[in-house]
């Protein structure tokens, strides 16, 4: 199919793209590589009167990194992160979960702003800035606010953004060395939406003991979630084959997916705690016996 008729527009500043959005009170959409965007549009999943262009715009592509953290603009795009020198030992969980992301041709044009804004609960960058408490900075007509990115997503493709205002930027927090981590996602064929994927980090203390857990997962629920429970299971204890089998269960049964024309949801459920058994061990360095 055809996308449907819209008007175009190509603003210079932010405070120009704003005001249009503003303008067309909910019926206009701002479009930058048109990752999500397009796809809608041809199959007439949306149908806006007015695509507002916010590539011209300056200040929204950088990727800044200093002792408070780490700061994506909107319009950085999955190459810049893909090539960036300093990112992986910055943010290796961010660099590892970038590399599932659609195809190479796709990265060359999807955004860290557009991802997050489309909120799809199977996306990679939605699911690592829940699992990493992420600030989404805004921009509206009233200046800017920062909203975190557990109460930024409310629902499936449906976040805190109100419809004349922009992403700006996503900011995630200053990586402690030596921290362990791992990335996890299963899909049908590579470039696929995942069917279910898990980020999870910890630190350790002198004791070897888990300190701060956080796990996230995608493709399980509406929005990308945090799997609290198993957090609190990772919490002070030492990481073993018995903890990371007790995780897999944990988590398995911690969500329920709904079925759909991809797999039903029992399946996802299974397939979730087979992702966090191999998360753990990975980040744990552990080499698990197989099971009869």
């Amino acid at each position: 199919m055809k996308p449907p008729p819209f008007e175009y527009a190509r603003p210079a500043s932010l405070e120009e793209a704003i005001a249009l959005l503003a303008q067309h009170n909910g019926d206009a959409k701002a479009i930058a590589g048109g990752q999500s965007l397009m796809p809608m549009l041809a199959f007439r999943l949306a149908a806006p009167s007015m695509l507002v262009d916010i590539t011209r715009i300056q200040g929204l592509n950088s990727i800044d990194i200093d002792e408070n953290g780490i700061s994506l603009g909107a319009l950085v795009r999955w190459r810049d992160i893909e090539r960036h020198a300093e990112l992986a030992a910055a943010h290796p969980l961010l660099a590892a979960a970038i590399r599932h992301v659609a195809h190479y041709q796709i990265r060359n044009r999807g955004t860290v702003g557009g991802s997050v804004a489309h909120a799809d609960p199977a996306a990679e960058m939605p699911g690592i800035a829940a699992t990493c408490d992420a600030e989404i900075i805004i921009a509206g007509a009233q200046g800017r606010r920062s909203v975190r990115a557990e109460e930024f997503f409310t629902g499936s493709l449906t976040t805190a953004l109100a419809a004349e205002e922009l992403i700006a930027a996503v900011r995630l927090p200053t990586w402690k060395h030596g921290r362990r981590w791992a990335f996890e996602e299963f899909a049908r064929r590579r470039g696929d939406f995942a069917l279910a994927g898990v980020a999870l980090y910890y630190d350790l203390d002198t004791d070897a003991h888990v300190v701060d857990p956080h796990v996230g997962a995608i493709g399980v629920a509406d929005r990308p979630i945090r799997l609290k429970s198993l957090e609190q299971l990772l919490a002070g204890r030492v990481v073993d084959e018995a903890l990371v089998r007790e995780a897999a269960a944990t988590a398995a049964a911690s969500v329920s997916p709904d079925d759909d024309i991809h797999a039903p949801g029992d399946y996802r459920r299974s397939l979730l705690g087979v992702l966090v058994e191999r998360a753990l061990a990975r980040a744990a360095g552990l080499q698990l016996a197989e099971q009869a």
